[in-house]
């Protein structure tokens, strides 16, 4: 077959496809249009997910009839300064969106100058069909622009067959609206599909900071504006603002992870890695944290004309980037210190109300994480143990008769220990309320801070076994410990090869005391397992210390002092990332004291 030019008509189908993929494509061009026109209230309406209709009405700058006919032309654009690609100042610039739209659906422009007299200079109204534009015509409109858009894809059946059902391009659409008004909470959004208006978002007025913050919490959740921490870092001339939940308030997905480089909403997987590892320790590898982080920078800095889309940056100095990522969201985190998500307070609580048909003590849990039942307490905590809990500087044992705590000690953020449950949870009183505490998951993350603190200090002092302890592991498991046992000597533990399919453990990292020896040593043998034989265990440090203090912390079962208690609480207070383990569960829940007396019908 000969070389050929294309026509006209299947050059603009083809560029099309690459702006217009669904029906939430047309919804996120048409929108970024609404906000560079300057518009302060935008309403969008679909029918059938936005096949049969798509309408996107603003009170935006407008266009006269020229700037209409004009604006339907491939390539004609008002948002560029010449051949300058650098300095992009508008969500839209490629001059692509309407003309792609019209040539494969049935597109209505009207529009009128903001200012303009009624009498004098009116409203003018255009029309696309596949491709074939129309003369612009008198019309009836308010200032600002309402583009229509009918039977998405007519022109190109074939793409019909690729639309998912109603409901699903209903909500790829909701996401974008959503998307874009948290990056402009000025402006006010609204979005309606057969009479229901799934998206209603006031315009915030204010101090930006509080103005921001307003919307995203009422887009991602009321709950989000009280369990995140405030970010707001620079370095070279690039600014993080932002917010990052807290690792107790997290998803089962990373759909809530929101990301906007100079005001757009963007997808950037250089980004999404940062996250994952500032959150790398204080989170379940299942778990997704919650963030909405405002990356401002110079346009000369960052690459938005990579996709047609345009949701997709790159990043001059991406080290640059994913630094300031992780240090801010980090530093954030170790500034909220032994804070937890009130989410997890609510779903406690939740769990103590009576059902329809009461419930058996044992069915009562101490937290919504489905741990141990509340049947019954322990009597007083025990005097003292002849092996303190190591990392927590305990005085000297106490006397078997403990003086119940001073009132003063009820100003502290955690409170004074008061009771112990089932050898396992520590009971606190506050001024305001209680606090129960996993004594397990609070140890783990105290030996696991400890354990990173002598690190970056040059080393974990070791501490000699008086009798050895010898671990079978069968031939594979020893020789994988074995082969790595020089990089865990500098780690505190030294191990030695003991005859076929078992090592010797001579040393133990002096911050565990007497903990799981066999159980530490089996757990690295198969974490060892998992990871390359290339990757060096000074790149899984934090992996190693998190099993390390797993293994070395106190055990559900074991009975505690009230100076064991206390101490392991004003440690808490003084440790960043306390509020959760080292798996992302929460190490403590606080009730308060109005909360608990509505169970009991007492408010």
């Amino acid at each position: 077959m000969p070389l050929r030019l294309l026509p006209p008509n299947p050059i603009d189908r083809i560029a099309a496809g690459e702006v217009v993929e669904r029906p939430a494509s047309v919804v996120k061009e048409l929108v970024e249009n609404a906000l560079d026109a300057g518009a302060t209230r935008i309403e969008v309406t679909l029918a059938e997910g936005g096949q049969a209709l798509i309408a996107v009405s603003d009170d935006g700058a407008g266009m006269g009839p020229d700037d209409l006919s004009l604006a339907v032309e491939r390539h004609a654009t008002s948002k560029l300064d010449g051949d300058d690609l650098v300095h992009i100042r508008h969500l839209g610039f490629r001059g692509e969106a309407l003309p792609s739209i019209g040539s494969v659906a049935r597109l209505t422009l009207t529009s009128r100058r903001r200012g303009q007299d009624e009498a004098r200079d009116g409203a003018w109204s255009l029309t696309v069909e596949g491709g074939v534009k129309g003369r612009p015509q008198p019309a009836a409109h308010p200032p600002g622009t309402r583009v229509e858009v009918r039977d998405l894809f007519f022109a190109t059946p074939a793409r019909l067959k690729f639309l998912k059902s109603p409901r699903a391009e209903l909500a790829a659409a909701i996401e974008v609206v959503e998307r874009l008004a948290m990056a402009h909470p000025g402006v006010a959004f609204s979005l309606s599909d057969g009479g229901r208006v799934p998206v209603r978002l006031a315009a915030q007025r204010g101090e930006p900071a509080a103005a921001r913050l307003a919307r995203l919490a009422a887009v991602v959740g009321r709950d989000f504006e009280t369990n995140a921490v405030k970010l707001d870092a620079e370095r070279e001339g690039i600014r993080l603002g932002g917010w990052a939940g807290l690792p107790t308030f997290n998803r089962g997905t990373a759909a809530a992870q929101y990301l906007f480089v100079n005001g757009r909403p963007v997808r950037d997987r250089l980004v999404l890695g940062a996250v994952r590892g500032a959150y790398q320790d204080v989170l379940a590898h299942d778990r997704h944290p919650v963030v909405a982080l405002f990356l401002d920078l110079p346009a000369e800095a960052v690459d938005v004309n990579v996709h047609p889309a345009k949701a997709e940056v790159r990043f001059r100095d991406s080290g640059l980037v994913r630094g300031l990522i992780v240090g801010a969201i980090r530093h954030a985190l170790a500034e909220a210190g032994h804070r937890a998500a009130t989410t997890v307070g609510a779903a406690t609580l939740g769990a103590f109300r009576p059902a329809a048909a009461p419930l058996a003590p044992a069915a009562l849990r101490a937290a919504a994480w489905g741990q141990a039942p509340l049947s019954a307490v322990s009597p007083q905590p025990a005097p003292g143990l002849a092996e303190p809990l190591p990392g927590l500087d305990l005085p000297p044992a106490a006397p078997a008769e403990e003086a119940p705590p001073a009132s003063a000690d009820l100003d502290h953020p955690l409170g004074a220990a008061r009771a112990q449950l089932h050898d396992t949870y520590i009971v606190a009183e506050t001024r305001d309320g209680l606090v129960i505490v996993d004594q397990h998951a609070a140890h783990e993350r105290l030996v696991f801070e400890r354990l990173k603190a002598a690190l970056s200090e040059g080393g974990v002092k070791a501490q000699a076994l008086l009798l050895p302890e010898v671990v079978d592991l069968g031939e594979a498991g020893a020789a994988r410990v074995a082969e790595r046992a020089a990089d865990l000597a500098g780690l505190g533990l030294q191990v030695e090869p003991f005859g076929p399919g078992a090592v010797v453990v001579r040393a133990v990292p002096d911050l565990l005391g007497d903990g799981d020896i066999q159980g530490l040593v089996r757990d690295l043998a198969d974490e060892l397992a998992e990871w390359d034989t290339t990757t060096t265990l000074s790149g899984r440090l934090l992996e190693v210390c998190a099993t390390m203090a797993c293994h070395g912390s106190v055990r559900a079962g074991r009975r505690l002092s009230v100076a064991e208690m206390n101490a392991l609480l004003r440690r808490m207070e003084a440790t960043p990332l306390s509020g959760q383990c080292n798996h992302g569960r929460p190490t403590h829940v606080s009730l308060n004291l109005a909360d608990v007396e509505r169970l009991f019908g007492r408010r």
